[in-house]
């Protein structure tokens, strides 16, 4: 996934990125090609990186066997590359080796000696509404009908919520949302726009009425006639609460979905709390932010799925929210005590959890856990050596059931369908403006598996024209044969 300045307002424009992930999501599909031989493959893979709309992109390319370093192609294969969301391969590697594939978060609610009631977060990336309402019910079944204080200890996650290196238009986009130790619904919130009679403004339906009222909304929107094209922007200032909402819908359009990040993701898990303590008729007094003791009562917890499950969400949807909460599980899992880990201390124990895999240090720079840094660096090497590694781990089966399995499901539903490709090539995509990514596993059923990497960078065309041509690389890779 799917990404600063001193300005006093900062205008984003979400309708541009919605055009853009339709746009790659049309991405042709390749035309199959005839079975090659290994000796082949350099001819084949030169004639698409060296076409001339690509003379000014930088290409970093390797092919291995799976399971030995033979390699048959290979180009700037060591070299950095802006790697976009091939950065979750590292981030799940690490996590699955450190953590294993049961590792659970949890989200506990403790009771102290003066009958506050404090909620701890852990980092939790997949807790959303359900989840509350379980807590208070199981508070309800403790016989707690009366809450004079809730307070949240957000301590165990330290440092910004966002990387400092995040550009602007993506941490106010819902693919950057803030992460901490509490996190709900994604730390995102919703509403949509319906249309109304012609020339009025769109007409504006929370899905949560606590939300609606942190802000304030200037609706300069219009409806147009039937059939005619949406164009609508979601606009922000960089503080305070206001909400412009610009462009035009069209009368007998869908309800438009806007998704944005929240603002202060402590004080929107209270809110949303509060409404699940009232449906079981649990009065709420006060909330805070504080520090609770250690040797408080847990009156209530829950769960979030094993990190088997929770990978599949970060590799296949590319969920950028959940691949940074997952990295600093890492951190954590070092420095259990609240208040001590943070994203360095994560990337530390990422990188010495790779070295002990093989996987070469200096192969790769990273910032965060997501790849949404522009900062990141990997080399085709190194998500290589990643592969290799996980691939003959204990983990192996885990790890590539995460991936995105070609023209089947995940960001590789749409690609590769009607390809000798489609079902046997098992691979992470990435994409920011400029930096296009592919990286996995093929089983060519007339060949031996392998291993791939492939990072297009500083290349000035379409998303969706990088990609087509990464994926004529891949279905000439899908239909290697042995050959005397």
């Amino acid at each position: 996934m799917p990404q600063k300045s001193s300005c006093i307002f900062l205008l984003l424009f979400f309708s541009i990125h919605l055009n853009i992930n339709q746009q790659l999501a049309k991405a042709q599909t390749p035309t199959p090609t005839a079975p090659i031989c290994p000796t082949q493959l350099k001819t084949t893979i030169d004639a698409v990186t060296n076409r001339p709309l690509f003379s000014r992109a930088r290409w970093g390319i390797l092919v291995q066997n799976l399971g030995s370093n033979q390699t048959l192609y290979s180009q700037d294969a060591h070299k950095y590359f802006t790697p976009a969301s091939n950065t979750k391969l590292l981030t799940t590697a690490a996590a699955l080796q450190q953590l294993g594939e049961n590792y659970r978060f949890r989200t506990s609610i403790y009771r102290g000696s003066n009958n506050f009631l404090y909620i701890v977060g852990r980092g939790d990336p997949s807790l959303t509404d359900a989840q509350l309402r379980i807590l208070a019910k199981q508070l309800k079944q403790k016989s707690i009908t009366q809450i004079q204080q809730l307070v949240v200890d957000d301590r165990y996650i330290r440092g910004d919520l966002v990387p400092s290196s995040w550009q602007w238009e993506d941490i106010y986009s819902d693919y950057g949302a803030p992460v901490g130790s509490v996190i709900l619904n994604q730390n995102t919130f919703s509403f949509n726009l319906l249309p109304q009679t012609l020339g009025k403004p769109a007409l504006i339906s929370w899905t949560d009425a606590d939300e609606a009222k942190q802000w304030r909304v200037i609706n300069q929107s219009v409806t147009v006639a039937q059939n005619q094209p949406n164009s609508i922007k979601v606009t922000r200032e960089l503080s305070g609460n206001v909400l412009r909402i610009q462009g035009q819908l069209a009368a007998n359009s869908q309800p438009y979905l806007v998704t944005l990040p929240v603002v202060d993701p402590n004080y929107y898990f209270l809110r949303r709390f509060r409404s699940a303590l009232a449906a079981e008729n649990i009065t709420l007094g006060r909330t805070s932010i504080g520090i609770y003791a250690n040797n408080q009562q847990e009156v209530a917890a829950v769960l979030s799925p094993p990190l088997s499950k929770l990978l599949i969400e970060i590799n296949q949807n590319s969920n950028n929210l959940y691949a940074e909460a997952i990295l600093r599980a890492l951190a954590i899992k070092k420095t259990p005590l609240p208040n001590q880990a943070t994203a360095d201390t994560a990337l530390e124990v990422l990188k010495t959890t790779l070295t002990q895999m093989g996987v070469n240090s200096t192969g790769y720079a990273l910032v965060d856990g997501s790849g949404l840094s522009r900062k990141n660096l990997i080399s085709p090497e190194a998500l290589v050596q990643t592969l290799q590694a996980m691939a003959n781990s204990p983990q192996a089966s885990i790890f590539r059931a995460s991936l995105p399995v070609a023209g089947v499901n995940g960001t590789l539903k749409n690609r590769f369908q009607n390809t000798p490709a489609a079902k046997i090539v098992q691979a992470k995509t990435g994409t920011l403006t400029g930096a296009i990514s592919l990286s996995g596993y093929i089983n060519p059923p007339k060949y031996r598996p392998l291993v791939f990497s492939i990072i297009v960078n500083q290349t000035d065309q379409p998303a969706s024209i990088v990609r087509k041509a990464i994926d004529e690389i891949v279905v000439s890779l899908a239909q290697l044969q042995r050959c005397q």
